[in-house]
Parts: C-alpha cells; structure tokens; sequence
C-alpha cells in the first residue's frame, strides 16, 4: 500500500513537473513554483531519510526499497530546474537564497552534480549491496548539504 501511495504521488508530481517544463518560466505563478519546490524537496527528504538510516545500520538494509528510493530521489533531481525558475525568489515564503538567481550558473552546476550522483546511487542500489550503496550515498548526501548549505537560509 506505501509503495502504490508514493508511485501516486510521484506520478502527479512528475506530471506537474512535465506541466511546469512546459511553462514555468511563461505562465507559473512565483507562489505556486515555490509551492512545487517545496514539495519537490519533501519528496526527496522523504525518501533520502530510510536510505540515511539504512547506510547507519539504524534500519534494516531492504535492497528492494533502497534501490526505490534511490529511484524517487533520481527522477525527482530532474525537477530541479523547474522548481527554481527565475522570479520564485518572492511570492511566498522561501528559503532559497538570492544566490540560486544571483549566480544561476553555479547553481546549475549544483544541480548537475546533483543529478549524476544521485544517477550513481541508483547504478548502485542495482547491485542488491550495502556496501556498494554506502559511496554513492554519501556522496548524494554531501551533494544536498553543500547545496543547502550555500542556496538555502536557515
């Protein structure tokens, strides 16, 4: 049943995110990007949490689910861009940082970076292996706190 909710809410939130590719930058409401954002985030935070406490032996290693999460948080680095489009610095209440806007380029970069590792984790959560899953997931990990760390106010 926890799987079937997540596909249905990973299937509307990339159906959104196909919609906003379409017009974001044309049509989206600044508050409304921000909106996606958010939710864009939680859904990555929800699933990177289980594979944290999976890597720490906090819970058990379930290849099946982690190579799901690491599917989720995959797909969901795509929407990325989208969620960040120029003029959702304002509209509603944001963490982000002017500096996503201010130097986009670094941020793209960011964002890339984001994807590939997280394109890693997946290649690895194949593999069915704690172990192998263990690098790439810091590396992920480390990915998000940077880019917090530079993009988001606290």
């Amino acid at each position: 049943m926890n799987k079937k909710l997540v596909s249905a809410v990973l299937a509307v939130a990339l159906g959104a995110g196909a919609g906003y590719a379409l017009n974001a930058y044309a049509q989206a409401k600044p508050a409304d990007v921000i909106k996606y954002r958010k939710a864009v985030m939680t859904v990555q935070s929800w699933n990177m949490r289980p594979m944290a406490l999976m890597v720490k032996g906090q819970l058990p290693y379930d290849a099946a689910l982690f190579s799901w999460y690491a599917g989720v948080v995959e797909q969901t680095s795509h929407m990325l861009p989208d969620a960040f489009a120029p003029g959702s610095d304002k509209g509603a209440e944001t963490k982000a940082r002017p500096e996503i806007w201010k130097d986009a380029g670094k941020f793209t970069q960011a964002v890339e970076r984001f994807k590939a590792d997280t394109a890693s984790l997946v290649q690895a959560a194949s593999k069915g292996n704690l172990n192998a899953v263990k690098g790439p997931f810091g590396a992920v990990a480390k990915n998000c706190g940077g880019c917090h760390k530079q993009f988001r106010s606290k």
